[in-house]
């Protein structure tokens, strides 16, 4: 019986892969990836069989069932075994599920944390999420739901916090603004929109909550993220994508 280890890709660039998990992407005979995993983060594996079964909001996925039964099975048959997901396993991953299944079939694992998007996103802003005095609340949220689960009150846990981030929410934008806004959230809020933190083709869009549906079709395809509150007045390095307009419209606020 081998042993699953749920790793960490981090949000792109391969150099932020963690040590450990190098290590065990080394030692892999088997891995199951997610779709945006770097490719040199892939030839890690190099004697690994690889197996894609990504997700993408919009796309055809692979059914979160049919992954768990093959780890399950995997892990009768290899060594060490890697489900390779998008930034850290246990934040939006679907990784409970995942270890659920491996637990009720007796398969021993471990998870191995990686850089998240929002941690990517604010170092590409030069900004921290929180601020002594300042900003003490951190909360990260999605809108979405997948077919068939309650719809979840994220909207009450980005009111009650200084500092949200928003996965998964470019292609709600409408709405995302409009229930803020509605629920009391000021139009002028300080927000960004940061599109394939860490890759070279990263994109950052600078503005307000009000600006949000704009700023989102703007966006390109990559995966995104949305960074709301305070703490964006104090934009201090600027990012090597940001439009000249976008500084300034933030300068004005502060």
């Amino acid at each position: 019986m081998g042993k699953v280890y749920l790793v960490g890709a981090g949000p792109g660039a391969p150099d932020l892969l963690t040590l450990r998990a190098a290590e065990i992407l080394k030692r892999a005979d088997i891995v199951f990836h997610d779709a945006l995993v770097h490719p040199q983060t892939l030839d890690l594996a190099a004697r690994a069989d690889k197996i894609a079964v990504g997700k993408r909001s919009g796309s055809h996925s692979t059914a979160q069932k049919f992954i768990n039964k093959r780890l399950v099975d995997a892990a009768r048959d290899h060594r060490v075994v890697v489900r390779l997901k998008g930034g850290d396993p246990t934040l939006f991953g679907r990784a409970q599920e995942e270890i659920d299944a491996l637990r009720a079939a007796g398969i021993d694992f471990e998870i191995v944390p990686g850089v998240t998007a929002a941690t990517a996103a604010s170092a590409e802003l030069g900004v921290s999420l929180t601020r002594r005095g300042f900003a003490r609340h951190v909360v990260f949220v999605t809108p979405r739901a997948a077919k068939g689960e309650p719809e979840n009150d994220w909207a009450t846990s980005v009111l009650a916090a200084d500092t949200a981030v928003i996965y998964m929410g470019a292609g709600l934008a409408d709405a995302i603004s409009a229930e803020l806004i509605r629920s009391g959230k000021p139009k002028d809020t300080p927000l960004a929109l940061v599109e394939s933190a860490t890759f070279f083709e990263r994109r950052v869009l600078l503005g307000t909550l009000a600006d949000l549906p704009e700023l989102a079709r703007r966006a390109g395809s990559g995966p995104t993220v949305v960074l709301l509150g305070a703490v964006l007045k104090a934009a201090i390095a600027k990012p090597a994508a940001v439009a000249v307009e976008d500084i300034e419209a933030l300068l004005r606020q502060a």
